[in-house]
């Protein structure tokens, strides 16, 4: 098989499991631990982020709206007694991973436009979401400061672009 065919088909792949989560699909719990488990719904998430930035042609990069997170971040983990600076670098790592998945997918899209979302999810109850996932996040840090590993049977599932943001979004704890 040439090496553009092997592209297509794993794109062709990824498509239709990152756009079962853009309909809505959950993918369900991994085995890979609770900050694993987050971090993988994390990027879930990233692919509806992926959804409203291509149906509103705004850009994938915002440093203004991830300094502010990071910003809030940083406050929040102090309130809960997390280390701010392990918790930002954590952030950074998570906001790359949803660059990635972000990335990856409006590429596809942008290349095979009959595969790309009927509608565009409203950013701003996405952006809710995510917050609600950054306290779980940041909880799961308090409670469990040691490396994180992600087990195989976590990757195994995965396609190879959330396998790629995966060991992004963990990069700093593991």
């Amino acid at each position: 098989m040439s090496a553009g065919r092997v592209v297509a088909v794993r794109f062709a792949l990824l498509s239709a499991v990152l756009l079962g989560a853009v309909a809505g699909r959950a993918v369900g719990p991994v085995a890979g631990g609770p900050l694993a488990d987050l971090v993988v719904a994390r990027l879930e998430v990233s692919a509806r982020v992926a959804a409203a930035k291509f149906g509103s042609g705004k850009a994938v990069d915002d440093p203004d709206r991830e300094q502010q997170e990071l910003t809030s971040v940083r406050e929040r983990a102090r309130a809960l007694g997390v280390d701010p600076v392990r918790a930002a670098a954590f952030f950074r790592d998570q906001i790359s991973a949803s660059k990635i998945v972000q990335r990856g997918l409006i590429a596809r899209w942008t290349a095979h436009p009959g595969e790309a979302p009927g509608a565009s999810p409203d950013l701003d109850v996405i952006r809710a979401e995510l917050d609600v996932l950054t306290g779980r996040l940041l909880d799961q840090l308090l409670a469990d400061r040691g490396p994180h590993t992600v087990a195989p049977s976590v990757l195994d599932r995965l396609d190879n672009l959330r396998r790629v943001a995966l060991r992004t979004a963990l990069r700093s704890v593991t």
